[in-house]
């Protein structure tokens, strides 16, 4: 009976091997794909950093000109090998969508208030290089640099008619989604690709609805897919969370992944979504962030063609292009 079970077991574990192999699934082909958060921007020292803390005020020397969310930092970007280029948007007062990271406008302008609750014209004629400090206010570098440079989101994809985007909705408000889908079915955008979206899960729900072949996420979707696939994926089943959105790798236990790298991503790409890999050992309160240095994706093999969420693209764009034999 003893002889059975053992050899009941050694087949399953076989199984389960052979499953999950990574070698068996092959290489993927293509390259891998670079995502740039907020485009080229001043990086910021995020030590005991809370969630509504102002960064502007935490930048460290400037290194270079570009301020996030605006088109300069974005063709950036592009230039620095760029895929895809995440933005932050809010809807105004007037009809619009203004390009801008943060809920307010204290941080960074010299503007006052929430965000939203102005017109686009009023936004324009904000300043949002203002608030930006490396020296605890003894300078300001930015200040006076970037009046007028917030777009709206029309302005971005015209600017870029070739190019992707991704969207993060700030707002907690699933009818933000419909009046996100209005303004742009209106405008015929975007112009390139399918709709890339993400943001809290209530207003993705509505964004599925409103748009089936968007690709689309939210934190807890990410956090459901991943749970649920360290508890299935052995046995090649991906959860429906993981499907038509984002999947994260994180750089510290991406082992954990059933099938990691090649079957893992054969996986994903077979159910619509693309696997990202970001920096779980350097986490803050908000949460993980981006790669910032090529040592933190040097565990990826040189086949690896997956995306990256990247902080600093003007780093990692050239050093991705030797690593993966990237084509200019």
């Amino acid at each position: 009976m003893r002889k059975y079970l053992f050899l009941g077991i050694s087949a399953f574990a076989i199984a389960i091997y052979l499953t999950n192999a990574s070698w068996l699934a092959g290489t993927r082909s293509g390259k891998p794909t670079l995502i740039a958060h907020r485009g080229v921007y001043q990086t910021y020292n995020r030590e005991n950093l809370g969630r509504d803390d102002c960064t502007a005020i935490r930048v460290f020397q400037p290194e270079h000109q570009y301020l996030e969310n605006t088109l300069a930092s974005m063709q950036a970007a592009f230039d620095a090998g760029a895929d895809i280029v995440e933005i932050d948007v809010h809807p105004t007062t007037d009809g619009e969508f203004a390009v801008f990271h943060d809920w307010t406008l204290d941080c960074r302008t010299e503007g006052k208030g929430t965000t939203r609750e102005h017109t686009m014209e009023y936004l324009k004629t904000l300043d949002i290089g203002y608030g930006y400090t490396p020296d605890g206010g003894k300078t300001f570098p930015f200040r006076g640099k970037g009046v007028g440079l917030m777009p709206t989101l029309e302005e971005v994809y015209r600017a870029f008619p070739d190019r992707e985007f991704l969207i993060n909705i700030k707002s907690g408000r699933p009818q933000e989604a419909v009046q996100l889908d209005n303004y742009l079915r209106e405008r015929n955008l975007p112009t390139r690709g399918k709709l890339r979206v993400y943001g809290s899960e209530k207003v993705m729900e509505k964004i599925r609805k409103l748009r089936p072949d968007a690709w689309v996420f939210s934190r807890d979707s990410v956090k459901q897919c991943t749970y649920r696939y360290l508890m299935l994926g052995w046995s090649g089943y991906v959860p429906e969370a993981c499907r038509n959105g984002a999947v994260v790798a994180p750089n510290t236990w991406h082992w954990a992944l059933w099938g990691w790298p090649n079957r893992f991503l054969q996986r994903m790409e077979d159910a619509g979504s693309l696997v990202m890999v970001l920096d779980f050992k350097h986490r803050s309160p908000g949460g993980v962030h981006g790669i910032y240095t090529p040592e933190q994706i040097d565990f990826l093999s040189t086949d690896y063609r997956g995306a990256l969420w990247v902080e600093k693209i003007e780093v990692i764009g050239p050093y991705a292009k030797t690593k993966f034999g990237l084509e200019n």
